[in-house]
């Protein structure tokens, strides 16, 4: 089950609940994951599978992003729609490097929390 998955099935629960947009709803599951993220960074000593599970659903939102802005008929400038990939490549280096114990969870956080930053159009996104 995808995360955008889980994100419409929740919308879909509750009829009476406002409809989101796609952006807010990409800044919503980025809050969410980053959040679990950073809770599971500080955990990880007595719960790394709980890490290891964050990092996969992290990667997960990602791949699924790298998707969308792959194809061509996204509509995002070409240049944003490569450094989001680029972000894909990096996100999936970094979480392999971190499930290694050799880098830090914050670099994803970071990453995360200027998308989103963009995406509330805050400036600072990919």
């Amino acid at each position: 089950m995808t995360a955008h998955f889980t994100a419409a099935r929740s919308v879909y629960a509750r009829p009476d609940a406002p409809q989101k947009n796609p952006r807010s709803l990409e800044y919503d599951l980025l809050a969410r994951i980053t959040k679990r993220l950073t809770q599971a960074a500080a955990a990880r000593r007595d719960n790394y599978p709980g890490l290891i599970a964050a990092l996969d659903e992290n990667l997960q939102l990602w791949s699924t992003l790298a998707a969308d802005v792959a194809e061509t008929r996204n509509g995002l400038p070409a240049k944003l729609r490569a450094q989001l990939f680029y972000l894909f490549e990096f996100t999936n280096l970094h979480s392999r490097a971190i499930r290694e114990d050799k880098a830090s969870v914050e670099v994803l956080v970071d990453i995360n929390t200027a998308v989103m930053r963009g995406l509330r159009g805050d400036g600072g996104g990919a």
